[in-house]
């Protein structure tokens, strides 16, 4: 029952960021941003999605649950509540790039270039681990390098010019 309820809380979370990613979303267009490489956006939500979908399906009966990974888990959320704050208004779940604002460099950016980066790494691996599924761990996390090391690419050639300054 409780792997059930934190799928749930995973997937009510991805939501909640796809509101808080279209509001911030829309109010970059409005002030002048550009989207960059949308191309993989459609990947990402696959993705994601089929990562979720993978956990509910392979959940094994009776269910398991690590709870050291699970607290790993809650400590990468922590992270994420981190860097999404610190990025504010600038944090949507496509690449938009705002000419002329500044870099944001507060918060784990201070520390680490792509911190959102290392936290979906590390919350595509975990999780499924936290239910013992290392096959749904492996593979996805295989398929998130590959979207991942595009969407990198496509982000920082879109920075590099404010990078430079």
């Amino acid at each position: 029952m409780i792997a059930w309820l934190i799928l749930g809380l995973v997937a009510a979370q991805r939501l909640g960021e796809l509101v808080l990613a279209r509001r911030n979303t829309a109010a970059l267009i409005e002030r002048g941003a550009v989207e960059v490489g949308a191309g993989h956006y459609p990947l990402i939500v696959a993705l994601h999605a089929a990562w979720l979908a993978s956990m509910a399906w392979f959940l094994p009966d009776p269910h398991t649950l690590n709870v050291w990974l699970l607290g790993l888990y809650l400590v990468v959320q922590a992270l994420r509540v981190w860097t999404l704050a610190s990025l504010g208004p600038y944090w949507t779940t496509r690449i938009f790039i705002l000419p002329g604002a500044p870099l944001v460099r507060r918060g784990p950016y201070r520390y680490l270039r792509h911190p959102n980066y290392i936290v979906v790494v590390l919350e595509i691996a975990i999780l499924p681990l936290v239910f013992g599924e290392v096959a749904v761990a492996v593979i996805f996390s295989i398929l998130n390098a590959a979207v991942l090391s595009w969407r990198i690419r496509q982000e920082d050639a879109g920075l590099a010019e404010r990078r430079a300054l």
